[in-house]
């Protein structure tokens, strides 16, 4: 199981910008081919925000919950999901044409039992599973930065 997958984007667009973009949680599911709804719960977003989830792929669906554990606007955003305890960032670094995000995909002390098995038997292994979440994270980005540029 790789402990940290991520993927970089620069945005033409200042980090007011985009962070507009990111912390809007409740659009994840435009941005992210896996995720298609999060709704947030309790009003905007902040730390300790929590979060209910429907992820999709193929023919599968399944709801997560999560919860926001860092939070410094125009800088970075995490949310651990409580079933697999991963944790899904976006930091936010200003550069001379606009902003770099960066999104990543940790899981420091590994995943849970039932996420590996559903892994191994859902999504065709970890290497796999992997490599779909690099391309779904370049896919978010893109809408991102797409997003942030209008």
């Amino acid at each position: 199981m790789s402990t940290s997958l991520s993927a970089t984007i620069d945005v033409q667009a200042p980090p007011a910008a985009v962070w507009a973009v990111v912390s809007d949680l409740k659009r994840m599911g435009e941005w992210s081919p896996q995720c298609k709804k999060m709704t947030v719960l309790g009003g905007e977003p902040k730390l300790g925000t929590r979060t209910i989830n429907l992820n999709k792929r193929g023919p599968l669906v399944w709801p997560t919950t999560a919860k926001v554990v860092r939070f410094e606007p125009e800088r970075r955003l995490a949310f651990r999901v409580t079933e697999n305890h991963t944790i899904w960032s976006y930091e936010l670094e200003p550069t001379e044409t606009g902003t770099r995000v960066t999104e990543r995909r940790e899981a420091p002390g590994g995943t849970t039992a039932v996420s590996n098995v559903l892994v191994r038997l859902a999504f065709g292994g970890q290497r796999n599973f992997d490599g779909e979440l690099e391309r779904g994270m370049n896919a978010t980005l893109a809408k991102i930065k797409a997003a942030a540029e209008k």
